[in-house]
């Protein structure tokens, strides 16, 4: 693999069996605009997918909505106001006519995010399937660099994490989601939200995690579960494992979701011109109710945020998390990789990337790396974004203005509920 990489690119994806699609293998070739850099890459985002989603829905679920003491959703007007702008009937929509992803139909403005709960979806089979890796990989030379690019980095093993989960990185946990592919999941992180100081209802990801880029919308379902099979079970045992086991501190949907508007108009299968801003942020709300407890009141923690963080010569070391899915991974354990981040330039007009050697697949994608911050906390610095098919390195992006934009918008809209 040669040492330095840049470029948007034009992808064609591979057409997986009829049982398995992926949101991760893609085959692709240089735009012409980029062949006279001499550049050749193959980059894939680190989610990963199954087979459409066939699980029934609940009877009688609802929409997402703060909750109420009783432990009762409630829709808010808003929420049903954006249903009916765009001619979503709430009751089609819970029994099916989510699955409809025409073009037309599917949502892709900042401001045209919904996400009706749909209660009972997410249930313990439907999440454990929601990690079958790609069958096929794709090419990975890269070469060709404009800004400033250090040499790749040597593969670090990822580390499982020791469980139970909860007690070493409570503010870790999976992301579910559905789209035109099938289910598919993520990693993210419990994060601190300024307007509700302890309180925060607010997670952390990647921006490819919740919306599709420059030809998608947003993806539907989101849905948010801290210590992900928190006693790290074997596989084995998962397969008659109980919500209480795989989800010991609920099911958070989505209520709100965020990306920066250069991942909207930009961002791609293998990340394109959006990669560098290739993050989001959620807002969300218990699938049954809060009981008036915070989602960091639930798991006992939230990571700060820095958009600050030092130079990465100042860095000494970086820790990805995340549940990665494609082999030799599962997708049902926490692992992580630490290792001193070094530069990704994909073109000299955008910002540069951090990246370290980590062994993670499909499905750590949108995990929080962790490092020191500029005030001496350990923070979160950025999220897993692309990575190449071989699994030797992870880059994600540099938080600046327009990631800390993201973060106090989402902030702002609930700071007075």
């Amino acid at each position: 693999m040669k040492t330095k990489f840049q470029g948007e690119f034009d992808m064609r994806p591979i057409r997986p069996s009829s049982a398995e699609r992926t949101g991760r293998g893609t085959r692709r070739k240089v735009s012409p605009a980029l062949a006279a850099f001499g550049l050749t890459a193959a980059l894939a985002l680190t989610a990963t997918a199954c087979g459409p989603g066939d699980s029934t829905a609940d009877s009688k679920p609802s929409a997402s909505a703060t909750a109420s003491a009783t432990g009762q959703l409630q829709i808010p007007s808003d929420v049903l106001d954006q249903l009916k702008k765009h001619g979503i009937d709430l009751d089609k929509w819970k029994n099916g006519a989510w699955r409809n992803w025409d073009r037309a139909t599917w949502l892709r403005e900042a401001k045209d995010y919904v996400n009706p709960i749909i209660q009972g979806l997410w249930d313990p089979d439907r999440m454990r399937k929601a990690d079958k890796p790609p069958k096929e990989s794709v090419p990975h030379d890269i070469s060709g660099d404009k800004g400033i690019t250090d040499p790749v980095p040597t593969p670090v093993r990822a580390a499982a994490v020791k469980a139970p989960y909860h007690q070493n990185l409570p503010e870790l946990g999976k992301l579910f989601f559905d789209s035109p592919e099938g289910s598919m999941v993520c990693s993210a992180t419990v994060v601190q939200d300024p307007a509700h100081p302890g309180k925060s209802n607010m997670v952390w990801t990647a921006g490819h995690c919740v919306h599709a880029g420059a030809k998608g919308g947003w993806y539907r379902n989101i849905a948010f579960v801290p210590s992900y099979n928190n006693a790290a079970l074997p596989t084995a045992q998962l397969q008659k494992a109980t919500r209480q086991q795989i989800a010991p501190y609920g099911v958070y949907w989505a209520d709100w979701a965020q990306t920066s508007q250069q991942w909207i108009e930009g961002g791609g299968p293998t990340g394109g011109q959006g990669a560098p801003y290739d993050f989001a942020v959620l807002h969300v709300t218990p699938e049954k109710g809060s009981n008036g407890k915070s989602l960091e009141e639930t798991v006992g923690g939230a990571l700060p945020v820095d958009f600050n963080a030092p130079a990465v010569p100042k860095i000494s070391s970086m820790a990805a998390n995340g549940f990665p899915a494609a082999p030799p991974y599962d997708g049902q354990k926490l692992f992580q990789c630490k290792d001193k981040p070094g530069r990704l330039s994909l073109a000299a007009s955008l910002p540069t990337m951090y990246r370290i050697g980590c062994t993670m697949t499909g499905g750590s994608s949108g995990g929080g790396w962790i490092a020191t911050g500029s005030d001496g906390r350990a923070s979160l610095v950025s999220n897993t974004s692309i990575g190449p098919v071989t699994a030797g390195w992870l880059a994600g992006p540099r938080l600046g203005k327009e990631a800390k934009g993201v973060y106090d918008s989402v902030s702002t809209k609930y700071a007075g509920r």
